[in-house]
């Protein structure tokens, strides 16, 4: 609800322009990308209940708080902008964006010990019940990025911008405590998640240190004293502040290079390749149809439809699964997706494309660094709102233009639906395959770094469209993002290939595991 509505807060504050919008999603992007192994390592470290509740109780509080401000904003945004020249709007902005960007941390450590870590010992041994609640989840996650979406836009369609702040501001003080309660049940029935491997060493490093105090106070010979006081000394030493410090960049190389020398490697990586698209329901995608002629009635139906695709998949994931395996599944949802994708390929050369390469795809770009010039050919923009998240994103576009032929946007919208089956089974077989391959104690800190790494490549998407942002180089975009999409399906074969070797082709055999050659963490992380 909130990852919806903070856009269209942001839009409207700014006079219906995308720019705080974006800057929201670069700080986004950005913090997770820097701090995404930094928070898996926090996540790994501390106790699964006061990690779950802290993520929690930061989030909700910090978007109530954002809701609050917003509405002192909308309130009173007349007197905020004469005042001090209008310095304290400014403030206000960035204020919002911090604070905002703050929940979403909190959300990111909250996704990752619940959904990576939490759900893998409440499943226990049993593969067939996690991949059920992977599932799960999975389409609860989608139902609710559909209904929130269409409840708070309801809310400030008929009421205001003020109202829809003060409702998500409460509904977060509700859902806050119906949350809180929910996780002490869960934690109160589930023993296991009580022990964490994570917190083994580090509970033996501070045993060890109290041990050594503790003798140090006893009579012992000024010999034996004094060794143990050089060696309370080198602790000391080592959690000296210039150490604590730098330990942030340490966790942070260290749990890059944990990243790839997991088995798993490949997979993950191949999973956020397929980040590198514009073919998905976001602003980009919806301003290119609105170039198209499709207007908002239209659009909302495909949206519909790609939810319910999504949801297919989920299913679909489950069954396969069962039936050829988990490795296997990935490659099947793989070929599926890529098949479906064609269609889109298909798209570009179809009769209504704007597909031309006589124009430059850099000419919008030229025109606003150089302003106007003669040879430059004014033609409609798609502006990106940055938003990693598979959801919809609130743009305001005048009429629809008219197109001589629909052939090439159904084409298009045909595969993207598509091929939702294919991208949700293999999400979740990725999903899993982190889940049962990755230990215990580094499970925080790799699925902190595979969040790094999927907003990495949802920003250089994101950055291709701000290259090239004409109707008519959007055929161009979609080529590279089959290609990368193509390039991602290929290092997962790489993995199911070595994983299973000619194997991988018998679909109804069962499938060996795979020689687990985890690696560990150093020990700075």
């Amino acid at each position: 609800m909130w990852n919806f509505a903070v856009a269209v807060f942001l839009v409207e504050l700014y006079g219906n322009s995308l720019l705080l919008t974006a800057v929201y999603g670069l700080v986004v992007a950005g913090s997770v990308l820097l701090l995404g192994a930094i928070i898996g390592d926090w996540v790994d470290k501390n106790p699964r209940l006061k990690v779950a509740q802290t993520s929690l109780v930061v989030q909700n509080s910090a978007v109530i708080l954002c809701g609050v401000l917003l509405m002192a904003v909308f309130q009173f945004k007349e007197q905020l902008t004469i005042m001090y020249s209008g310095w304290l709007l400014t403030s206000c902005y960035i204020l919002v964006i911090t604070i905002a960007n703050i929940a979403n941390l909190a959300s990111t450590a909250m996704s990752i010990t619940i959904q990576r870590d939490w759900v893998v010992v409440v499943a226990g041994d049993d593969r067939s019940k996690l991949a059920d609640m992977n599932a799960t989840v999975r389409i609860i996650d989608q139902l609710t990025n559909i209904l929130a979406p269409m409840l708070v836009g309801q809310i400030m369609a008929f009421g205001s911008h003020f109202i829809g702040c003060g409702f998500i501001s409460g509904w977060n003080v509700f859902s806050m405590c119906l949350e809180y309660f929910l996780l002490r049940k869960v934690y109160q029935k589930t023993p296991a998640l009580a022990f964490k491997a994570g917190q083994k060493d580090a509970d033996d490093q501070e045993l060890k240190h109290l041990n050594v105090q503790k003798e140090i106070g006893n009579n012992e010979s000024p010999v034996e004293g004094s060794q143990l006081m050089n060696e309370s000394a080198e602790v000391k030493k080592n959690t000296s502040c210039c150490y604590q410090m730098t330990e942030p960049i340490r966790t942070f190389k260290d749990g890059w290079v944990a990243y790839y020398n997991q088995s798993i490697f490949f997979a993950g990586m191949s999973l956020a390749f397929l980040y590198m698209t514009v073919l998905g329901f976001d602003c980009i995608t919806t301003g290119y149809a609105y170039t198209q002629g499709l207007n908002g009635s239209v659009l909302s139906l495909l949206m519909g439809a790609s939810a319910i695709s999504g949801i297919c998949g989920t299913v679909a994931f489950t069954w396969i699964r069962k039936k050829c395996g988990l490795i296997r599944t990935g490659f099947i949802a793989g070929v599926a997706q890529l098949s479906c994708l064609m269609l889109c390929v298909a798209s570009v050369f179809a009769p209504g494309s704007p597909f031309d390469l006589s124009v430059s795809p850099f000419d919008e770009v030229l025109k606003h660094l150089f302003g106007d010039s003669g040879s430059l050919r004014e033609s409609p923009t798609l502006v990106p709102t940055i938003k990693p998240q598979i959801q919809i994103n609130a743009t305001v576009f005048e009429e629809a233009p008219q197109v001589e032929s629909y052939m090439s946007v159904s084409l298009l919208f045909a595969g993207v639906i598509a091929a939702r089956i294919g991208l949700w089974s293999f999400d979740l077989t990725v999903t899993q395959l982190i889940q049962e391959n990755v230990i215990e104690s580094e499970r925080g800190v790799i699925n902190g770094v595979q969040n790094s790494m999927n907003y990495l490549l949802d920003l250089l998407h994101f950055i291709m469209v701000i290259l090239a942002p004409n109707p008519e180089a959007f055929g161009l975009l979609v080529i590279i993002s089959v290609s990368f999409v193509a390039m991602g399906h290929m290092m997962y074969f790489r993995f199911a290939y070595k994983s299973l070797r000619s194997r991988l082709f018998l679909f109804c055999s069962p499938e060996q595991k795979p020689d687990p050659n985890i690696p560990s963490l150093p020990n700075s992380v």
